[in-house]
C-alpha cells in the first residue's frame, strides 16, 4: 500500500479494531494479574513484597523491551513483531502454569510475557499513531480502549478460570488467548514509504531490472536526549510509573483485607475498567476538539489522580470505595487517552518510535520500584492503604514535570513566531510573494 499521507481512514480502521484486540490480550491481562496475587503468595508461602516481584518484572520487561521493539519494527515490520509477541505472552504462560518455582514466574510470567506484551503493544501504538493525523486522538482512545473492554470481561472470568481450574490452570487458558495476538498482527498492514519521483521514473523506466537500494541502516536515536523537554517528560513518566502501576496490583488484595467475598473484588475491577472506558473515549473527544493543549489536560488529570488514589483508603465502607474506584478508573483512563500521543508534540511523528522508546525504557525504573516498594511498606505497616497513599504521592509529583515541558514548548513556539516576524519586517518583498 503506497500512501504519501496518512489515509486519516479506510484501511486504518482495520488497523484500529486489530490494536483494539491487542490492547486487550496485552494491557487487560496485566492490569488483572492482581486477582493471582493472593493464590501466588499462598501458594508459595512469600511475603507481599517477594511475590509483587512477578507483576514487576513483567511490567519492567515490557518497558526494558520498547527499545529492542521499535528497532525490530524498523528493521522488519510491525506485522512481524506483534505476531513474535503474541508468540511468546502465550509461551511464557503456558511455562508458568508448569509451576516450577517461584523465579520460575519471574522467568516466564516476568520477563516472556512482560517482553511478549511490549512487542505487541509498541507496534500497535506505532500503526495507530501512523494511520491517523486528523483524527489520531480518537483512533488511539478506540484503540486503548480495548484494555478496558477487556478488562471488564476478564476480572469476573479469570475470577472464575482460578476458582475452576486453579490458578495453574487459568494461566494455561489465558496463554491460549494470547495466541490471537498472531492474528491480530497479520492484519497490520504496514504503511510504505512514499518513493521520490526521481526513484518512481527510474522504476518505471527500468522495471524489474533496476537496480534496489541499499537497506536503511537502522539505528535507535538517544540523540533525542538531547532536548530538554523529553528529559523533563521521562522524568514524569518515571515518576508516574511508579504509582500508575500499584492500585491495579493491589486492589484486589485491599478489598480482600476488608472482609469482602471473592467475588467482589472482581466485581470492583470490572467497574474501574468500565469507568476507565469512559474516560479513555471522554478524553480522546476533549483532546481531538483542541479545547485546551493536550500537556495542560494531562496535567490536570494526573494530578487529580493522585489526589483520588491518597482519598480512596480514608473510609473504608463498601460504597466509598466503589465511588473512588470510579473516580480512579475514569482518570486513569483520562491520562491513558493522552500521555503517549503527547509524545508527538514534543518529538514530532518522525521521531515518534524512537521517542515512543525512550519514553518506555525509562520509565521501566518507574514500574521496577513503584509495585516493590508498596509492598515493602504494606508488609513494614499491615495496612495496605499505605500502597495507595505512595501511588497518589507519585502520581501528583509526575505532574510537575508536565508543567516544566509546557512551559518549555510553549516558550519555544514564541521565540519561532518571533523569529518569523522579525524576518517579515526585514523581507517584506517575501511576504508578498508568499
Amino acid at each position: 500500500m503506497n500512501s504519501r499521507r496518512p489515509p486519516d481512514g479506510g484501511y486504518g480502521w482495520v488497523v484500529v479494531i486489530s490494536a483494539f484486540f491487542i490492547m486487550g490480550l496485552t494491557a487487560a491481562v496485566l492490569k488483572n494479574f492482581g486477582l493471582f496475587f493472593l493464590e501466588i503468595q499462598s501458594h508459595f508461602q512469600v511475603m507481599t513484597s517477594t511475590t509483587s516481584w512477578v507483576t514487576s518484572t513483567t511490567i519492567g520487561m515490557f518497558h526494558l523491551g520498547a527499545p529492542l521493539a521499535i528497532v525490530l519494527t524498523l528493521r522488519f515490520s510491525q506485522r512481524v513483531v506483534i505476531i513474535l509477541g503474541g508468540l511468546l505472552s502465550a509461551s511464557g504462560m503456558l511455562l508458568a502454569s508448569l509451576d516450577l518455582s517461584l523465579p520460575w514466574l519471574y522467568l516466564t510470567v516476568g520477563v516472556m510475557q512482560g517482553l511478549g506484551i511490549c512487542f505487541a503493544w509498541i507496534p500497535a501504538n506505532s500503526m495507530v499513531n501512523h494511520y491517523f493525523v486528523k483524527w489520531r486522538p480518537i483512533a488511539y482512545g478506540i484503540a486503548s480502549s480495548g484494555e478496558c473492554v477487556f478488562a471488564i470481561l476478564f476480572s469476573p472470568f479469570f475470577q472464575w478460570l482460578i476458582k475452576t481450574y486453579s490458578w495453574q490452570g487459568a494461566l494455561i487458558i489465558i496463554g491460549g488467548l494470547q495466541l490471537n495476538l498472531c492474528v491480530c498482527g497479520a492484519l497490520m498492514r504496514p504503511l510504505e514509504a512514499p518513493q521520490s519521483p526521481i526513484q518512481e521514473t527510474k522504476d518505471n523506466l527500468e522495471g524489474d531490472a533496476a537496480e534496489l537500494p541499499p537497506k536503511r541502516k537502522v539505528i535507535f536515536q538517544f540523540s533525542l536526549l538531547r532536548k530538554p523537554e523529553l528529559l523533563f517528560y521521562i522524568l514524569f513518566a518515571i515518576f508516574a510509573a511508579a504509582g500508575f502501576f500499584i492500585p491495579s496490583l493491589f486492589l484486589v488484595p485491599f478489598a480482600n483485607s476488608l472482609g469482602m467475598d471473592n467475588y467482589w473484588p472482581a466485581l470492583i475491577l470490572s467497574i474501574q475498567a468500565l469507568a476507565d472506558l469512559a474516560g479513555r473515549l471522554l478524553c480522546s473527544w476533549l483532546a481531538n476538539m483542541r479545547v485546551v493543549r493536550n500537556l495542560q489536560l494531562l496535567t490536570m488529570v494526573v494530578t487529580l489522580l493522585g489526589v483520588v488514589l491518597l482519598l480512596l483508603p480514608i473510609n473504608q465502607s463498601y460504597w466509598a470505595i466503589m465511588v473512588f474506584v470510579c473516580l480512579y478508573g475514569f482518570l486513569f483512563g483520562c491520562v491513558v487517552a493522552i500521555h503517549v500521543t503527547s509524545i508527538v508534540d514534543i518529538v514530532s511523528m518522525e521521531g515518534f518510535e524512537n521517542g515512543l522508546g525512550l519514553f518506555m525504557l525509562f520509565r521501566s525504573f518507574g514500574g521496577f520500584i513503584g509495585p516493590p516498594a508498596a509492598g515493602w511498606l504494606v508488609d513494614q505497616t499491615n495496612d495496605y492503604s499505605s500502597a495507595f497513599y505512595l501511588s497518589g504521592a507519585c502520581l501528583i509529583s509526575s505532574a510537575v514535570f508536565v508543567v516544566l515541558v509546557d512551559r518549555i514548548l510553549q516558550k519555544k513556539k514564541c521565540i519561532e513566531a518571533e523569529d518569523q516576524r522579525s524576518n517579515t519586517k526585514d523581507n517584506p518583498d517575501a511576504e508578498k510573494v508568499n
